[in-house]
């Protein structure tokens, strides 16, 4: 695995004022590749929604724990990490589904879809206890980051 060419570490607290905060980071880190306004779009949407899921069910129920979001230039490409150190999620599978969700009176349950279908690659892990890390990978398709993932950069989510 090759070094980041470049990146921004940042950690907050899992305030919903905060995910604002997380999709303007990367919208602006963002900035510094060649991507369309559209592919900038699809950034915010995927960051937003990585944290949004960070702050709604990490720390159910519980005082705010931390966020931290790393936002690195690899090989061309946009690689952003959001982890926490919540709950965890009990069944990853069936968090990926469309609709699944563990506030259904609040939530659509559909974060990681719209992750999937911005990002190119989609890496969830997640401990019982101890906390998720999501990894998303963009690269630009002005570089052929569409070719890798199909028509519109669909990532793969894998567990």
């Amino acid at each position: 695995m090759s070094t980041a060419a470049n990146y921004a570490k940042l950690e907050f607290p899992s305030l919903s004022e905060n995910v604002a905060f997380a999709r303007s980071a990367a919208a602006v880190f963002a900035s510094r590749l060649d991507f369309t306004l559209d592919e900038i779009d699809e950034i915010k949407v995927a960051a937003s929604e990585a944290v949004s899921n960070a702050v709604v069910h990490a720390y159910r129920g519980g005082a705010p724990g931390p966020v931290r979001m790393t936002l690195e230039v690899r090989d061309g490409a946009l690689v952003i990490t959001v982890e926490d150190d919540g709950c965890g999620i009990e069944d990853v599978e069936w968090a990926k589904e469309a609709a699944h969700t563990t506030d259904p009176e609040e939530r659509m349950g559909l974060g990681l879809v719209f992750i999937s279908e911005y990002m190119n690659e989609v890496d969830l892990t997640s401990t019982v206890g101890r906390g998720t890390r999501l990894r998303m990978v963009k690269r630009p398709a002005r570089a052929g980051g569409a070719a890798l993932g199909g028509p519109r950069g669909r990532g793969v989510l894998r567990r």
